[in-house]
């Protein structure tokens, strides 16, 4: 298969998906229900849509092209309401989180899809493990170029994004001791990491060919890079993010990354360059481990600064950029949430701490959710 073309798209449109559990209302494990969801699904009108994941507990929901913050927590909530209303009918209940905390990976069941059961072929126990729960945010570029100075520009970010989003504590009935266990899986699979540094499609295009050949890739479907090019919607993909707790949390994290795009493609704060990605591993697993009070490489001056302290100067800069893009309260919602209690990977361990055993914790995790 050859690269598509990179479609023409608005420039800082957004796009949103989302990956959800599904778990039954008695102990509140996982439970296999994906193809009785979609059914509930049929003909109901929703601005995007349902899609199956790697495995039978799993859903995923995305949006239509949303203008800004407002928009997406809109057409969020829209198909929230309406996967509610099918979840209830067959008696089950879904929620946000990263990863489910006690699940047995080996109980697990692949979608009867071709393209799931070749990778379970491909990538063995690693596929049943990868049912874990994610946030993709696709930025509209101007075109391929802009996208890919775009996707690294972005790049530097990928911890300050985790950092956020982590909602992952708790894997196989352990406290895993970090924020986001999730990205651990991903990071399991041979063509995840980040993207090769090449600003032009003319050379993205000669990378991707050069894979082709070499019989590793089919697709741009194959990498699970941290944020991908996806050329046939003329997005950029970013996809460190532990799903939320809430639709409004996941609506705030997509408006902070719009303004953080528009803030590079405006003001060009930086000049790209491949060193930055000598500290990049670094920074990803601090992010990962400790959330907002990781330790943050500066790629430029290789300062050594507490994560939390970068955030809290990122929203500084980007209150313009909010304004202009209507997106004040989803920083504000970032911003009063990384005071009291920094992400939703503490918002747990402060639930389990209170006397929540890890079945007790998934019943909450789904009354969260249902509040929308």
């Amino acid at each position: 298969m050859s690269l598509p073309v990179f479609s023409q798209s608005r420039p800082l449109t957004l796009g949103v998906e989302l990956e959800l559990q599904i778990v039954n209302t008695h102990d509140y494990n996982l439970t296999p229900q994906a193809v009785d969801l979609l059914r509930q699904m049929r003909g109901v009108s929703i601005p995007g849509e349902v899609k199956p994941e790697m495995t039978r507990s799993m859903i995923e929901l995305s949006t239509g092209i949303c203008e800004d913050h407002a928009d997406v927590l809109s057409q969020l909530r829209e198909i929230h309401g309406a996967l509610q209303q099918g979840a209830k009918r067959l008696e089950v209940a879904l929620c946000g989180g990263g990863t489910h905390p006690f699940q047995d990976w080996t109980a697990r069941q692949i979608f009867d899809r071709p393209r799931f059961a070749e990778l379970s072929e491909l990538y063995g126990y690693l596929s049943k493990q990868f049912t874990v729960f994610g946030q993709h945010v696709h930025i509209g570029c101007s075109g391929p170029d802009q996208g890919l100075q775009l996707l690294h520009g972005l790049s530097r970010y990928i911890p300050h994004l985790i950092a956020l989003s982590s909602s992952s504590p708790f894997v196989q009935g352990a406290d895993t001791g970090f924020d986001s266990a999730r990205l651990n899986s991903v990071f399991a699979f041979p063509l995840s990491g980040r993207a090769p540094y090449v600003l032009s499609w003319e050379a993205f295009t000669e990378y991707f060919q050069k894979m082709r050949r070499t019989g590793v890739v089919k697709s741009m479907k194959d990498f699970y890079w941290d944020i991908r090019p996806k050329p046939e919607y003329g997005t950029i993909e970013v996809r460190v993010m532990d799903t939320p707790l809430t639709v409004r949390k996941a609506a705030a994290i997509a408006g902070f990354i719009q303004c953080l795009a528009r803030w590079i493609r405006t003001e060009r704060p930086f000049e790209l360059s491949e060193d930055d990605y000598l500290v990049y591993t670094f920074n990803r697993f601090q992010a990962c481990r400790f959330g907002p009070e990781a330790t943050y490489v500066d790629p430029s001056t290789g300062e050594h600064r507490l994560l939390r302290t970068e955030l809290e100067d990122l929203f500084a800069r980007l209150e313009v950029h909010a304004m202009e893009l209507r997106a004040e309260g989803a920083i504000q919602h970032l911003r009063h949430e990384l005071l009291d209690i920094g992400n939703d990977a503490g918002r747990l361990r402060r639930l389990y701490a209170h006397g929540c055993d890890l079945g007790e914790l998934v019943r909450e995790q789904t009354v969260i959710w249902s509040e929308a």
